[in-house]
Formats: C-alpha cells, structure tokens, sequence
C-alpha cells in the first residue's frame, strides 16, 4: 500500500515503460449526469484530463499516446451534442498548440476525417504541420475512428492492389496489413486504458490490441488525472509479458 502523500509516480520503473499507451475515454456524461449538469460538462471537464494525462505521459518519457476521441459510433448521438462537442475540439487545439510544441509534442490523428467539419479539419491540419517536426511524445487523436472502419478500408486498398498486379495475395502477411492500416508508423499498444468500469473495447484498435495488456479503471474520465495514470502504468509493470511463450 502507498502512503498518502507517496505518488505511483514514485514507484514507475522508467526503465520499463510501455512505448505506447492507448486510453478509451469513457464517461463523461455519466459523470455530468450524476452531478446534475448537462452532458456538455461532463466534456468540457474531460478536456482537463486530457491535458493532464498528456502531461504525465510526457514526463514519464512515453513515446506515443493514442485517444480515444470520437468514434463512427458517435455521430449517432444527438446533433446538439455533436455540435458541441465538434466546438469543444475547436477550441482546445486553438488553446493547446502552441502547449503542445512547447513540450515538444506532436499530433497526428486517425479515423475518417473526410467526416469531419471543415474547421475541424483546418484547425487539426494546422496542429500537426506545427507540431509536425517536434520528437517528444507523439498524440495520437482517434477521430470519427472505429476499427472495423479502419479494417474495411484496408482490405479494400489491398484487394486493389492484388487486381493491379502491385501486390500478390501469397505475399499478404501480418506487416502487409499492419502497413496499410492508419496506425502504420505507430508501435501496436503495450497498455490499453479504459474508465469509467466499462469492460470493452468498443470497437477500437481490434488489430493493434492482439497482445496489448489491459487496464480498467472504476473512475469516469473527468476524473482520470495524472495519479491515476501513474496507477495505470505502476500496474502494467506488475505483470509478465509472455506474447503466449512460456
């Protein structure tokens, strides 16, 4: 047991840390609703997570961090929700840029951006080409993203590939369809993150998960701070990482 005033922080073993850190951001809205404001709150609220999370993630010396942001799924939600929450993104990559390539962050996004509005869009563009040539932590945004998206849209590019003639289907392998995927330049998760007490993956990284190792944490988003990410990594470095080897 940890004393009260003793951080996990203390207890990470920086020389095994997990390269690349994906958290599914759950419970926003659960978290405004049990304090009685409007959905709305609970993501707004969840935005300081994210700048804390990202923070710890940067002092740590984590390479890559992935977001769950905003799924296929969430387009379904209703308009008013999605519009706010589209004007929440705005704002906080106006406010976080110029943060961002101070730490020496880089952004990138995955997922569907020809979804996306066209400010969304600009204001994400923007970040990356500033951001584009720092060598810290890598942020990775996950937006209007969903893995079986993301699955049919290789198999397609591929599938053309086999029709041109560019690619034979004996020479399809696990690096083939790694490569053609939107995470291709990024290392597979060592460590999934999920709050909120939900035990799912929701459609998320269903290829780059195959061996990563799990983490549930009982406390909604606006409520996963830097100390619970430190939690997070502390247990992921309590377990034996076998890849189904003795």
């Amino acid at each position: 047991m940890l004393n009260q005033v003793e951080s996990y922080k203390e207890k990470i073993n920086l020389e095994q840390l997990p390269a690349h850190i994906a958290i599914i951001m759950d419970g926003n809205g659960r978290w405004a609703k049990e304090r009685g404001f409007e959905r709305v709150v609970g993501h707004q609220n969840g935005v300081i997570s994210v700048r804390e999370v990202t923070e710890a993630a940067t002092r740590l010396g984590i390479k890559y961090l992935t977001l769950y942001t905003f799924s296929t799924e969430n387009w379904g939600r209703p308009q008013a929700e999605v519009d706010a929450l589209m004007v929440i993104l705005v704002d906080s990559i106006e406010k976080e840029t110029p943060t961002l390539h101070r730490n020496n962050i880089r952004l990138q996004v995955i997922g569907d951006m020809g979804r996306m509005p066209q400010k969304v869009r600009e204001k994400l563009q923007g970040c990356i080409d500033h951001t584009s040539k720092n060598t810290g932590l890598t942020l990775v945004l996950a937006l209007s993203y969903s893995a079986r998206w993301e699955i049919v849209n290789m198999a397609k590019v591929v599938a053309q590939k086999v029709q041109n003639g560019e690619l034979s289907v004996d020479a399809i392998d696990e690096k083939i369809i790694s490569d053609h995927l939107t995470t291709k330049d990024i290392p597979d998760p060592d460590l999934l993150i999920r709050t909120s007490g939900e035990l799912r993956i929701s459609n998320f990284l269903l290829w780059q998960l195959a061996y990563s190792e799990f983490y549930f944490a009982e406390v909604c988003w606006p409520d996963f701070r830097s100390e619970e990410f430190y939690k997070a990594v502390f247990e992921y470095q309590q377990r034996n990482r076998r890849y189904g080897k003795l």
